[in-house]
């Protein structure tokens, strides 16, 4: 879009703790993967088929060597059939909360169900949203580590049977197996670590720098919580207007990735 006054290259900026957003359908463990990422439980964690968090949360957790570990959980990332004024401020909420940028973004997927069509619409809107880049900063987290363990069956045993090849292909294979239900701080120990080997390798690949974009940069100095009309929020602050262009493009990206996904639901 020449003449534009965001980019549509992806910048990086360097930080030191490590933030971590959530994505992945109702059910399949995230609020859940969370609480084990941050060892308590902060994210409300229960299984429902019409899902628990309700809003875009953030939690942290400080390992002993003083390494800061945020994770968010966004219901809004990975469902763009909704309204684009509620997915737009859920992303706001994301972006304000992700201040210094993404280090990995966990696609969390369930053992317990197929992969399903309606994931990989979401997969396919996620890539369109964010673009082809984000693929270099995904980790898929596969939860029900226990079931797999109680029938003495591997991931890559399991994944064998139903494997979402596209997906893992997208991020290099980048994979970890989480029991969110097990009491073994030995256990829980390892896969956290597995996780943050990830993550660290996610972040070599990247030369260090977490994921932002110019539109993350341009919202977050100016006062994010106006966009899309809170009215009442407005009375109590003082805000600068938002150019009209930040919003189109929000809701532009939005639409898109919304058609995107339709398209590959629907697709034979």
């Amino acid at each position: 879009m020449g003449g534009s006054a965001v980019n549509d290259d992806w910048e990086f900026t360097k930080h030191e703790a490590r933030t971590l957003v959530l994505l992945g359908r109702t059910g399949n463990g995230k609020s859940a993967t969370g609480n084990s990422i941050i060892v308590k439980k902060e994210f409300t964690s229960k299984y429902s088929s019409s899902g628990v968090t309700s809003t875009c949360q953030l939690e942290s957790a400080q390992l002993d060597d003083g390494l800061t570990i945020n994770v968010i959980d966004n219901p809004g990332l990975f469902d763009f059939s909704g309204e684009p004024e509620v997915i737009g401020k859920e992303i706001i909420k994301c972006m304000d909360l992700a201040k210094d940028g993404i280090h990995a973004f966990l696609l969390v997927l369930s053992v317990r169900t197929w992969f399903s069509r309606e994931e990989q619409a979401a997969v396919q809107s996620f890539q369109e949203f964010f673009g082809n880049r984000i693929s270099d900063y995904m980790i898929v987290v596969f939860t029900g580590g226990d079931e797999l363990e109680d029938s003495d069956e591997t991931l890559d045993g399991y994944l064998g049977n139903d494997c979402p090849e596209e997906t893992l292909k997208l991020c290099d294979n980048r994979k970890v197996l989480f029991d969110n239900k097990t009491k073994d701080p030995k256990k829980k120990d390892c896969q956290f670590k597995e996780l943050l080997s990830l993550v660290n390798l996610v972040l070599e690949k990247n030369d260090g720098v977490p994921y932002t974009n110019e539109l993350f940069k341009a919202l977050q100095a100016m006062k994010v919580s106006s966009l899309f009309g809170d009215a009442e929020h407005e009375k109590t602050q003082a805000t600068e207007p938002i150019p009209k262009y930040y919003e189109e493009k929000l809701t532009e990206k939005i639409k898109a990735a919304a058609t995107i996904s339709r398209l590959f639901r629907t697709a034979n």
